[in-house]
């Protein structure tokens, strides 16, 4: 939109540089140009702006597949007026002098243009076409057929319209059809992904088997070395033993030999000290027999005395000393006398 200021009566416009402005002033061109800047009277002055800018117009619509399912088309057409002058004369944009608004709405018109004539041709399409190929390979030929048409429609060039791209979002079914249409690549997808999991099972047990096998090998292995290690300690206790038995042979043999020996110096001293005590009492008796009785007497005595305890004093009543004097004379001779 273009700026319009107001001076004294006057009025000043400044228009952008992708503004097309188009001032006649009693029925004659005053001004034709983009971006124009011009002093005028508002009551003598026809304006007109047409943006000569390329703009998006984006559309969707409905359509009807050959097998009757309904689909939604989402396009998008950029283009732009190259004739302004050609577009000024087919279609109102004229603006207010005063305030620079347009005074009805030109470009809902080509929008409208564009849009049911890319419909008309985009519907041609996919009432030939099934539901399954216009979701495949439909967005293409909608493209390309649409192209197409908007370049061969003769109302776009006598507007001073071009047509610059046309480009086909999406082609889309019905919520309850797309649904089903999805079940069975869902259904593929939940499969490949069933067959990777038990894949992956098979996998885990597998590499488990291998796992135990690998165990049940190490523990048979272990206990192969067990019984190895059992063998050589019996091998190694019955060489122990037998070495212990050897060297308690030996030391048995030793210590019977000692004693034995010891037997033997132990029987030679007895008989020696025994033959020693012999003579000794050979010679002890035959010093007695030699001796007197009296004398035998008084050594038995004198050893009898040196058996007994010590008395230190021993008194005797006439009786029993008149006594044992009489005993002793009936005794011993000697004392007799």
């Amino acid at each position: 939109m273009a700026d319009i200021t107001r001076r004294l009566g006057w009025r000043h416009l400044r228009s952008a540089p992708t503004a097309h402005i188009r001032h006649h002033k009693r029925g004659k061109l005053s001004h034709d140009g983009p971006g124009l800047s011009f002093w005028y009277r508002s009551l003598s002055a026809a304006l007109s702006e047409v943006p000569v800018n390329d703009r998006e117009l984006a559309m969707a619509f409905h359509a009807r597949t050959a097998d009757f399912q309904d689909v939604t088309v989402q396009a998008t057409v950029t283009y732009r007026i190259s004739d302004p002058a050609e577009a000024a004369a087919r279609l109102d944009f004229s603006v207010d002098p005063d305030t620079g608004v347009w005074r009805s709405a030109p470009l809902e018109q080509i929008a409208t243009l564009l849009t049911e004539t890319a419909q008309q041709h985009a519907l041609d399409v996919l009432a030939r076409t099934p539901l399954a190929t216009a979701l495949v390979d439909g967005v293409a030929s909608v493209r390309e057929r649409v192209t197409s048409g908007l370049a061969a429609e003769p109302r776009l060039p006598a507007t001073g319209i071009d047509v610059v791209a046309v480009r086909v979002v999406a082609i889309r079914p019905e919520a309850e059809v797309e649904r089903a249409l999805r079940t069975p690549a869902r259904e593929q997808i939940q499969q490949e992904a069933d067959r990777a999991t038990y894949e992956r099972r098979a996998v885990a047990v597998e590499r488990e088997r291998t796992i135990a096998e690998n165990e049940l090998a190490s523990q048979i292995e272990l206990a192969r070395r067990e019984e190895q290690l059992v063998d050589q300690r019996g091998i190694n206790a019955r060489r122990e033993a037998e070495e212990k038995s050897a060297a308690d042979g030996v030391r048995t043999e030793a210590e019977a030999g000692r004693k034995v020996r010891l037997a033997r110096a132990e029987a030679e001293a007895a008989r020696a000290v025994g033959s020693a005590r012999a003579e000794a009492q050979a010679a002890w008796l035959r010093a007695h027999a030699e001796v007197d009785t009296a004398t035998l007497h008084a050594l038995a005595a004198t050893r009898l005395a040196e058996n007994l305890p010590r008395i230190d004093s021993l008194t005797l009543s006439p009786d029993v000393l008149t006594g044992l004097l009489a005993r002793l004379g009936r005794t011993d001779p000697e004392a007799r006398a």
